[in-house]
This record gives structure tokens, sequence and C-alpha cells, in this order.
């Protein structure tokens, strides 16, 4: 009779020990959200470089990204950081529409005398990178607006792994610096005694 009773207290056991033994050897998956994002832009600005689908028109040179602003982009890379901050919102807030996403690269016109105003994004910019991105692969069209394909989110997962390895590295290595600069030992030359004005 005591076998059965003690089998269930056994298996609660065992299965504490494995839970015990899951978290200690589990890494923790660092998610898009957490890192910083201008770190994250600036990686992902890099990487899609490289995508081919993804090229700027020739009249994105002469074209401004909204009409409150007073001029056309001055960063040659605007058209892959514009392309890493959408895939960003829209890992964030997806599905989201073209509609929202100019509100949210919108901004304030200085309309002269009168007051200032909200004015909305460029949409042919945001849609035109979207529709690029849909080609690669990172991004498809829902009922609701477009969201992130696995291949996407795949993508943004795999470069904040690695720039929170970068930041983990440069962390490191501060600390190891100072420990070096505390082994040497700096000789400091002994100042010599002048005889003559003591005579």
């Amino acid at each position: 009779m005591w076998k059965y009773n003690a089998l269930p207290i056994f298996q609660r056991e065992r299965k504490s020990l494995i839970k015990q033994l899951f978290i200690e050897m589990s890494v923790q998956m660092v998610s898009t959200l957490d890192i910083n994002t201008n770190a994250l832009i600036d990686a992902a600005k890099e990487e899609l470089k490289t995508v081919e689908a993804l090229k700027k028109p020739e009249w994105a040179h002469y074209a401004k990204s909204g009409a409150h602003k007073e001029r056309p982009p001055q960063n040659d890379d605007f058209w892959q950081i514009r392309a890493a901050a959408l895939m960003r919102k829209l890992y964030k807030k997806g599905p989201i529409g073209v509609s929202r996403l100019r509100k949210e690269y919108g901004g304030r016109k200085n309309r002269g005398a009168k007051p200032e105003k909200h004015y909305d994004g460029s949409g042919n910019v945001i849609r035109t990178i979207l529709q690029q991105l849909e080609t690669a692969g990172y991004v498809k069209k829902v009922k609701s607006g477009r969201e992130l394909t696995a291949t996407g989110m795949k993508f943004l997962d795999g470069i904040s792994h690695k720039v929170e390895n970068l930041e983990q590295d440069s962390e490191k290595a501060p600390i190891e610096n100072k420990k070096e600069v505390a082994e040497e030992k700096i000789e400091v030359p002994e100042a010599k005694e002048d005889k003559t004005s003591e005579e």
C-alpha cells in the first residue's frame, strides 16, 4: 500500500528537479523590443543594404519624407534606415496600415505666422518600402494592413541577438582594461636633492 502513496511524491520531486535544471540551463532569448532602438536600426540598416529587392528609387533623391519637412533627406542611407524602422514598427504594432504609419512618421509643419499643425509623412515612401519588403519576403499583406512574416521576425530577432552580444562584449572590455592598468606598476623617478642649494 505504501508503494502507491510514495509514487506520486517521487514524481512530484522529479518534476521539480527537472524544472530547476531547465531554468538553470535555459538561455534567455533577447526580444527585439528589449534592445536599444538606435543600435537595432543601425545594425538592421547594414544588413538591409545587402537585400537586392530593397533599392532606393531615383525619385527618392528629390522627394521629401513628408509635407512637414523643408528638404529631402540628406542621409545617403535614408531608404534602409526607414525600412529598418518600419520593420520594427510592424514588429511592435503590427498589423498596421499605411495611413497609421503616415501619422507615426509625420510631424509639425512651420506655417509662418500661423500656428504649427501636424502633417502626415509621405505615403508613397512608406508604401514603396513596404512593397519592397513584401518582395523580399519580410512583410505580408493582411486584411487590417501589413505585418511581419516569420522570416522578418527571425531577421530582426537575429540582429537584436547580435547587438546584445556586442553590448555585452563592450561592457566586459573596460573591466578587463581596468584590471590590466591596475596590474601595471608605473615607475616614478625619484626627485634628486640639489646639494648646491643647501650650501
